[in-house]
């Protein structure tokens, strides 16, 4: 079993909030954090809402079937059954005790306002991502935090040759692919595993008619990593109106299968790119998109060095939902083509800049948009990092540094 590094601010919160509440992607460990929560902390009762007759009663009567068990009580995949919020809500206003409900969900429902509104102020919430590399090895990462601590010297990190880096971001994070050993094998549960969430998933949040358009529309925004997020060019290309693309990738990001990074502008009163970019949540699940596998790894693959920023990007984000940090992330790009691939941001407004470069050498002009960054920023800028896929840990200069991808998991 793999650690989940997440674990002890979800006990945290147990302690302190009536309801704490783990979404996240289907298939990256709930059931599995959950019940090992319930078995180590002696929850009073397990539900599983995937299971039709529970799913049939907690229907039938919300309010009767939470009072028929002594809490704390856990609800799994609570999103099938969102009549529930408002009897949580109620059942909470009558006694607030810290821990009574852990609830999860493979849907972000809480974008739904009257279930917001149900547990505003009651709820602790965390996501659960695909495991990190330092999960999977079983390390705990510190990378994120120690890129905004006051000292940073770089040091020489074990080697790792690029098949074995880009074996990491084609196999992802999800823990069922960890336990099959061969690529055909692989590209079956991701197959089943997009088939599931747009027939199932999206089905039961959203009554729509495009279910035959969303795995063409993902595999379009597969191609289009690291892009500015253009709906009109999107919607030529799929040939469907921009409120129906704007509403499907409402509903992907609501799934968990992508994520979008918004543009950073702090206070620099430039003209500036605001528009967002998008991501995916895995970098093997878009790596399956691509077609792109470990018996098809071609150096010069044009999808390769927006995949691995793909991969930095999920790697990071799993670890800001552990890191003391906390950071805000962004992207940056200004009128006059200075581009950083990630910004970080803490909660006093400093930043730290993130490049993220598919080449086994960095050169001091891969530096050029965090001179400038820093040059407007001043001490609001903490340090930029060009992450690349040679073994050298280097200085480029005050606060610059080039560092392996592996820094993010051997940090």
């Amino acid at each position: 079993m793999f650690p989940r590094f997440i674990k002890s601010q979800i006990l945290e919160a147990i302690n302190d909030s009536p309801v704490v509440y783990i979404c996240g992607a289907r298939q990256v460990g709930k059931t599995t954090l959950v019940k090992q929560i319930v078995k180590e902390n002696h929850f009073a009762h397990y539900l599983s809402l995937d299971d039709l007759t529970t799913r049939s009663a907690a229907m039938t009567d919300p309010n009767g079937f939470l009072q028929g068990y002594k809490d704390p009580i856990v609800l799994d995949e609570v999103q099938l059954v969102p009549e529930l919020f408002p009897a949580i809500k109620k059942m909470v206003d009558e006694n607030r005790r810290p821990g009574r409900f852990l609830i999860t969900g493979s849907a972000n429902v809480l974008t739904l306002p009257r279930i917001s509104e149900s547990l505003a102020g009651r709820l602790a919430l965390f996501t659960l991502y695909p495991l990190s590399q330092g999960e999977l090895g079983k390390k705990t990462e510190s990378y994120i935090d120690t890129m905004f601590s006051q000292k940073f010297f770089p040091t020489r990190l074990a080697d790792e040759n690029q098949i074995d880096l880009y074996t990491r971001v084609i196999n992802g994070g999800y823990p069922e692919i960890q336990n099959r050993s061969t690529p055909a094998r692989k590209e079956a549960w991701f197959k089943d595993y997009i088939t599931t969430i747009l027939q199932r998933d999206i089905r039961e949040l959203s009554n729509i008619n495009g279910l035959t358009q969303m795995p063409r529309l993902l595999e379009l925004l597969a191609t289009r990593l690291t892009c500015l997020l253009n709906f009109a060019d999107l919607s030529r290309a799929m040939q469907i109106p921009q409120t129906s693309l704007k509403r499907y990738l409402t509903l992907f990001e609501n799934t968990f299968l992508i994520q979008r990074l918004p543009p950073w502008s702090g206070n620099l009163g430039k003209r500036l790119v605001k528009t967002p970019k998008v991501f995916f949540v895995d970098s093997g699940l878009v790596s399956y998109l691509l077609g792109i596998d470990t018996r098809l790894l071609d150096p010069q693959n044009k999808h390769l060095g927006p995949l691995l920023e793909n991969f930095v990007l999920s790697e990071l984000l799993k670890q800001a939902s552990w890191s003391l940090t906390n950071p805000k992330f962004f992207h940056f790009q200004s009128q006059t083509d200075q581009e950083v691939d990630i910004i970080l941001e803490n909660r006093q407004r400093r930043c730290v800049g993130i490049e993220v470069k598919a080449s086994s050498t960095v050169r001091s002009e891969d530096f050029n948009a965090m001179r400038w960054l820093e040059k407007q920023m001043g001490d609001n800028f903490i340090r930029g990092i060009v992450l690349y896929t040679g073994f050298e840990s280097l200085a480029f200069g005050k606060n610059l540094y080039a560092l392996p991808v592996s820094a993010l998991w051997c940090l």
